[in-house]
């Protein structure tokens, strides 16, 4: 297994244009519609330029560079960075159960957001690039349909791709990225050149004196201002699989040429009052000719950032599912080199499903910014308050009170982003609560199932053994019982030993141990605790994938069977039925680690709930 890049490693070109290309995605196509978005509810005069520019940029100091860049990415585990990170950095420092239930229960939040967020990046990217189509000549009363059409199989045609794995194309998504920001930058550039007046945005009293004339509509029109942000959070998550060096190096470029777009954008504005597709009309205006190469570079942009933001949610879920947040759930490994590089099926065709029905339901991507925001600037408050904490329990002071400032702010933007809730904001809020309706069912009945299968004390289940084991016919061969710890074994396993009379020649208990760190993996192998009985214990981190069956081929373990514990689980309420339903569709824990199916033997246990 390959290791994990960390912050001293050396930044090179080849790094930071892959960050360009890994990281930058989402953040990076939100010019495409954000000042388009804000401007449809706002009158473009010069005040309300100067101001909204102005919050851009300091939005994006702020958020991005100093939330992210500087403090969330100054904490991590082994390079590993998110939501999840935070809470396994924060649970050690705490000593009340109460805090950690707190810390657990928004952290399940923050990763129901952040898949509400993949669903409405996907559609509002896509989208809003596809309709730039309507600024080719001939094609300017092109239907709404067909514009969704077109952007629902660009949207299959990304979710299909999944299965064979992004590594194919990786290689390109950095180039490509930089070609996009560097048009970004120039076509700003020019337009900022032909009107330098708009350099005093950069002045933060500027966006200030906008938020006082405006007072409740300058506070509203904050969610639409947020749309800048959006993707920052991809800094700090992405950290593990670059480094840190090279994605705060990248997106110091990455700041420039947006900063220079919307000051452009702004600009154009400036003096064309009444347009509504700011950046494709400012891009056509300056040369008609390369317009259509800028609207298939922008549409190959828009597709690497969802297609960054899907492989977010995949190593989530996976995240969710090795720290028993969620369900198991089959897992296929598109990479041998890439740990990020994973497939989820049910996750994958869900997720498109999902954006289509959401372009088709809001048809226009200014719909869609009205629900877009809310999600992000959730999770964004729930960096913010981990962070805060966490340099508040180290005592670092300093760094805590500019939490504290940065939380503020983004409570100010999470607030005014409720305001969406009526105007299709609640659609992040429906989209969330599926994730987090089957986070909670499932802890709260793996729980429930935990008070009623008690575990065998491991001392008296090897005195039994002991006893048992030279008195009964053995099986020829070895066989494999997996348990979640081995010092507390699970009831199947005396049942079937004990009162079956199953046992083999060689029994050897096999517990796959979860570690607080987010990679490494280890094995350790006791051979004859007693005659018989033998103990395999594996630790893994919690983001680690690991070919289980090779470990049992480098121990010298050759299994003839593999036996697990199931449950049939009997409800009478209607929660407990959810409960029931998500345990069967979820596959075992070694179809999950995908074992030999010919050797498999679930053995069941019937429980009432």
């Amino acid at each position: 297994m390959p290791e994990t890049l960390d912050s001293s490693s050396s930044v090179s070109p080849a790094g930071v244009i892959k960050a360009a290309g890994l990281v930058f995605g989402d953040i990076g196509t939100s010019p495409i519609y954000t000042l388009s978005a804000i401007f449809l509810l706002l009158p473009a005069t010069p005040s309300n330029i100067f101001g909204i520019i102005s919050l851009i940029i300091w939005t994006l100091i702020t958020l991005v560079f100093i939330e992210y860049t500087y403090l969330a990415m100054g904490l991590s585990r082994k390079g590993e960075g998110g939501t999840i990170v935070l809470r396994e950095i924060l649970i050690p420092l705490l000593k009340s159960g109460n805090s950690v239930a707190f810390i657990s229960l928004i952290t399940i939040f923050g990763v129901s957001l952040m898949i509400g967020d993949g669903v409405i990046t996907p559609a509002i990217t896509i989208l809003s690039a596809v309709e730039g189509i309507r600024l080719i000549p001939g094609f300017e009363t092109t239907a709404t349909f067909i514009l969704i059409v077109i952007a629902s199989l660009i949207t299959i045609f990304l979710f299909t791709f999944q299965r064979k794995g992004s590594e194919r194309v990786a290689w390109a998504f950095g180039p490509v990225m930089v070609v996009w920001f560097s048009v970004l930058a120039l076509s700003g550039l020019i337009s900022l050149a032909s009107d330098l007046s708009l350099l005093a945005a950069i002045n933060p009293l500027t966006g200030l004196t906008f938020l006082a004339e405006n007072g409740l509509a300058g506070f509203i029109i904050l969610s639409s201002v947020f749309l800048c942000a959006t993707g920052g959070e991809a800094l700090y998550a992405d950290m593990g699989h670059l480094g840190r060096e090279p994605i705060i190096r990248a997106w110091h470029l990455v700041f420039i040429a947006l900063v220079l777009n919307y000051m452009g954008q702004g600009v154009y504005l400036l003096h064309n009052s009444g347009t509504k597709n700011i950046l494709f009309e400012m891009v056509y205006s300056q040369s008609s000719l390369l317009y259509i190469p800028f609207l298939i570079l922008s549409l190959a942009a828009t597709v690497i950032a969802s297609q960054a933001m899907i492989s977010g949610i995949f190593s989530v879920v996976y995240q969710g599912i090795t720290t028993r947040m969620m369900p198991l759930m089959k897992i296929d490994y598109t990479s041998t080199h890439l740990r990020s590089q994973i497939y989820i099926d049910v996750v994958n065709w869900a997720l498109m499903g999902a954006v289509i029905l959401m372009m088709f339901l809001f048809r226009e991507s200014f719909n869609l910014a009205a629900a877009y925001g809310l999600a992000v600037s959730g999770t964004m408050t729930i960096t913010g308050i981990f962070i805060t904490w966490i340099y508040l329990k180290r005592e670092q002071y300093w760094k805590m009170l500019l939490g504290v400032g940065l939380l503020a702010i983004d409570a100010v933007f999470l607030a005014s982003n409720i305001f969406k809730i009526p105007h299709g904001g609640y659609w992040s809020l429906l989209i969330a609560a599926v994730p987090l309706g089957i986070i909670l069912i499932y802890v709260n009945g793996q729980r429930r199932l935990g008070e009623r299968m008690t575990p065998v004390e491991f001392h008296e289940f090897l005195d039994r053994f002991s006893a048992v084991y030279p008195t009964i016919t053995r099986i020829q061969g070895t066989a494999l019982f997996f348990a979640r710890d081995f010092r507390k074994v699970p009831p199947y396993i005396p049942r079937i030993m004990f009162s079956q009379n199953i046992m083999y020649q060689e029994n050897v208990i096999v517990s796959i141990i979860r570690t607080d760190n987010p990679f490494g993996s280890s094995w350790g192998y006791t051979r004859e605790i007693t005659p018989g009985l033998s103990i395999l214990e594996i630790n893994l981190g919690y983001m680690e994938l690991v070919n289980i069956e090779a470990i049992f081929t480098e121990a010298g373990v050759d299994e003839k069977a593999i036996f697990y514990g199931m449950e049939e689980i009997i409800a009478s309420r209607f929660v407990w039925r959810i409960f029931s339903v998500i345990k069967k569709l979820a596959p075992s824990i070694v179809q999950f680690y995908q074992l030999p199916p010919e050797k498999i033997h679930g053995v069941v246990t019937r429980i009432e709930l």
